[in-house]
């Protein structure tokens, strides 16, 4: 008998691309909940059922977790702009911090079996390298805080309601389907963007920051698989690539990948962690895989199907609460 799943988000970028494994093995119904303010109707794969809502309607969330029966929640609606955050804590904590924790209520009081949950390595803040799962998280930023409260949330959910979990730490996702509009998140969509317009690459401080970035093939279907692993529950994973690289490095690959040169922008450093990656030990023991898909090659995906949808404008964050020490190049 196929289970009844929801997923938040499932409009958008990372949550398109596990609606699509959910729906691949045949065995879920799937209800997806999206406000589409950062996906795109186009997204939601037609086999599944699309209702336009937000998570912080607790009445609309309660119906339809009366209605379908979850067995699970994917939880993957979520505004992931961690410099952003500083900026706009109010909007943060509303969306990422409280509209999961009317999901978590509503997973208790309708007797879901497991909440899947994409938290972020920004969990972590400045911490040790590789970061991993044992370490006291120390996050740095207002997303990081929220994604960090959730997981505690969760945590004490199973221990007082039983209510089972799987967290998820992704970090640096990339490839199709990805919201290349906005300006303010994954760097990968944007250089790619500002190519197609003939438009400068802007890079904050010196460019030597590095990152672990990581294919949506590696890390959708896990997410999607992850509730027939007995291993898997209430556990925490890092998912995603062993291979970290720097901002200017990615600056050029991209260039290279797109066949087009554009000039470099260096704007005042902002206040982030200067190197994130992870270790995957633990993911790996437990999903039996690792990263398979080679940055080189999946900016060639990225790249063809950014080609085929074409350009798209830049969109700016019309609420920011805090203007003092706002980066530059999103103060223009």
């Amino acid at each position: 008998m196929k289970k009844n799943v929801l997923v938040t988000g499932g409009a958008g970028f990372m949550g398109a691309h596990v609606v699509n494994e959910l729906l691949r093995d045949g065995n879920h119904h799937v209800v997806v909940l999206d406000d589409r303010s950062g996906g795109f109707r186009e997204n939601v794969n037609p086999a599944a059922k699309f209702v336009e809502g937000s998570i912080l309607d607790v009445s609309l969330v309660n119906r339809l977790c009366e209605q379908y029966e979850f067995s699970y929640i994917y939880h993957l609606a979520a505004y992931a702009a961690e410099g952003l955050s500083h900026f706009i804590k109010r909007f943060n904590y509303q969306n990422n911090l409280i509209g999961s924790v009317n999901l978590i209520n509503a997973a208790v009081n309708y007797n879901v079996k497991r909440f899947v949950f994409t938290s972020s390595i920004a969990v972590y803040g400045a911490n040790q390298l590789p970061m991993h799962e044992a370490l006291m998280p120390l996050p740095e930023d207002s997303y990081g805080i929220a994604k960090y409260a959730v997981e505690q949330e969760l945590i004490v959910s199973k221990r007082l309601f039983d209510l089972d979990y799987t967290i998820f730490r992704p970090h640096n996702v990339y490839g199709e389907l990805q919201n290349i509009s906005d300006k303010y998140r994954n760097v990968i969509g944007i250089f790619m963007n500002n190519i197609m317009q003939d438009e400068p690459l802007v890079i904050f401080g010196d460019g030597e920051q590095t990152r672990a970035f990581t294919h949506i093939a590696d890390v959708a279907p896990h997410i999607a698989r992850c509730v027939d692993i007995p291993e898997a529950s209430c556990e925490i994973f890092n998912v995603g690539s062993d291979k970290h690289v720097s901002v200017n490095d990615l600056a050029d690959l991209v260039m290279t990948t797109m066949q087009k040169e554009v000039a470099v922008k260096h704007f005042r450093a902002r206040d982030e962690v200067k190197h994130a990656y992870c270790s995957h030990e633990k993911f790996q023991q437990v999903f039996g895989t690792s990263s398979q898909v080679r940055l080189e090659e999946g900016l060639h995906r990225m790249a063809a199907w950014a080609q085929s949808v074409g350009p798209r404008p830049a969109t700016e964050f019309s609420a920011i609460e805090i203007r003092k020490n706002l980066p530059e190049a999103w103060n223009q």
